[in-house]
């Protein structure tokens, strides 16, 4: 990857992260950083940074996050930035009285090491549970652990060809969702949720409240990658299985048909459906307020080579003795599985973003 300054997009999370704290000063915006205890891959500070765009006290609010994923992140920051840079696209959420709230980073640590997860291997958007209460169990995920990360790397023939043999009984739908749904058991598997809150879970629960108590409206974007056909950006709910708020997301971003939402609920959606889902926190934090919100989907690569991907992220984090070439061998695939490093995505990725925000701003202007 090869970002100059003028690329709203990054080949680094130190670099992603100069350009959103630039682009927010040169906005005249004040910048709040919270910093993570641990350190980037190149030893470089980490923190969930924050802009505010708009009054204190403004009754509508749109939130703007990237990096819950962590590697995610490269394209959520190239959004940002983006927005930060247009005149004309502020311009218009303060004529609408909308306030905008970029979170930048929300999982700082997987963005600089380039991997999903949080420092506590945890996959953040699984992480939003009351842990007082029993956690989900995932029962087929136990019957596949075993074979998601072998011992060595890449996976042996016969590896394979068990992976293979059960989605063949068993179809791909069925694998991605015992996968992808989240785990609570092992702490060495994919998509693991975690047994208490993470730093990111706890640093966010604060910015909503400091942030959310005082809005009657809240709209959030939240911007991921890896699911879909490539270039796409899925539009999918990100709230209660209720009609009446899937209805009024529809009614925003559906573009009167010409940009479909989608549902975990109905099977609708690119994605499978999921526990401990981060937007769960609105309704925590900011209770007062009226929320609609979606996932801002990315495709980039087949289902099955971004899950190998993440095989291969994980098989390098128990192996700290892995060489540096297969360590960057490792990176390599996980930032091609979800950063497509080619002028034609990326011009595709900005022009949906800012198409998503100005109907976000839209519906809450009517709200």
């Amino acid at each position: 990857m090869n970002a100059g300054d003028g690329d709203p997009f990054s080949a680094s999370y130190a670099e992603a992260r100069r350009k959103f704290l630039e682009a927010a000063h040169a906005a005249g915006l004040a910048v709040e950083s919270i910093r993570h205890p641990e350190v980037g891959v190149e030893g470089e500070e980490l923190a969930m940074d924050l802009a505010r765009d708009g009054a204190p006290d403004a009754q509508r609010l749109l939130i703007v996050s990237s990096g819950c994923h962590g590697v995610e992140g490269y394209c959520g920051s190239g959004i940002q930035v983006d927005l930060l840079r247009d005149p004309g696209w502020r311009a218009s959420a303060q004529a609408a009285r909308v306030a905008v709230l970029y979170i930048h980073g929300l999982n700082p640590y997987g963005f600089s090491h380039v991997r999903r997860t949080t420092h506590e291997n945890v996959d953040l958007n699984r992480n939003f549970h009351d842990f007082g209460q029993p956690l989900p169990v995932n029962k087929v995920y136990r019957d596949l652990h075993p074979l998601m990360v072998p011992a060595t790397w890449p996976p042996p023939l016969e590896n394979g060809q068990a992976i293979a043999a059960w989605i063949g009984a068993n179809g791909m739908p069925a694998y991605q969702a015992a996968i992808s749904g989240g785990q609570h058991e092992y702490a060495d598997g994919l998509f693991y949720g975690g047994t208490s809150p993470t730093w990111s879970n706890m640093t966010l629960r604060e910015v909503l409240r400091a942030h959310g108590r005082r809005a009657a409206h809240i709209a959030w974007i939240d911007i991921h990658t890896g699911l879909g056909p490539s270039g796409v950006g899925e539009r999918i709910h990100a709230g209660r299985d209720d009609p009446t708020l899937l209805a009024r997301v529809r009614k925003w971003w559906g573009g009167e048909g010409k940009t479909p939402v989608t549902s975990i609920y109905d099977g609708s959606s690119s994605s499978a459906k999921l526990t401990g889902m981060m937007w769960t926190a609105i309704h925590d934090e900011c209770p007062q307020a009226e929320y609609t919100g979606i996932a801002l989907e990315y495709g980039t690569v087949p289902p099955m080579e971004a899950l190998q991907a993440l095989r291969a992220e994980q098989w390098h984090r128990q192996h700290p003795e892995a060489t540096p070439e297969q360590a960057r061998q490792v990176r390599e695939q996980v930032m091609s599985a979800f950063f497509t490093d080619t002028p034609a995505w990326k011009e595709r990725i900005l022009a949906q973003g800012r198409e998503v925000v100005g109907q976000a701003v839209a519906g809450l202007a009517e709200s």
